[in-house]
């Protein structure tokens, strides 16, 4: 089943990108999908961490929240930058998290990370060692607000 999801996924981002439609074309991509999920089935990597399909419609509604969290983040670093001595506020700080799976914690870091004024410095154990650029960066982060739903997705709550 992972195997054939790979290749669908595979094939869905190689159309995407090709931006050619021609039969030919089309019937490369399928066979090279096919051919990279097969190597990919025989080298053993596809597992429940490198094709998460047990997370299904969930991260995707979580995708959509933090791409308005980005947005949100980039307006507080735009005022970073335009009135540096009102905003700017670097701080490091460990919070807790409630992640038990790695990738559940793995993919907290990067939202973190992903959001800009927020750098994941490190993770350990139960704790993640955090650099933010201004106190409302920081807040968003100790609020668990994200903790809480990456926790929720992951099935862990």
């Amino acid at each position: 089943m992972r195997t054939i999801g790979l290749i669908l996924v595979l094939f869905a981002v190689w159309l995407l990108f090709s931006g050619i439609y021609t039969p030919l074309i089309i019937s490369f991509g399928i066979v090279s999908c096919i051919l990279v999920g097969w190597l990919a089935r025989r080298m053993d990597v596809i597992d429940h961490e490198g094709l998460p399909l047990q997370l299904g419609i969930q991260i995707i509604v979580y995708w959509g929240w933090l791409v308005l969290e980005i947005v949100k983040a980039n307006l507080d670093v735009a005022k970073c930058v335009l009135f540096p001595k009102k905003y700017l506020r670097p701080s490091f700080f460990i919070s807790r998290i409630t992640q038990k799976s790695d990738l559940g914690k793995v993919i907290y870091a990067n939202s973190i990370t992903l959001t800009p004024g927020t750098v994941t410095v490190d993770l350990y154990d139960e704790n993640i060692l955090v650099h933010a650029l201004t106190e409302a960066s920081a807040e968003g982060v100790k609020s668990g607000e994200m903790d809480e739903k990456v926790t929720k997705v992951m099935g862990e709550a």
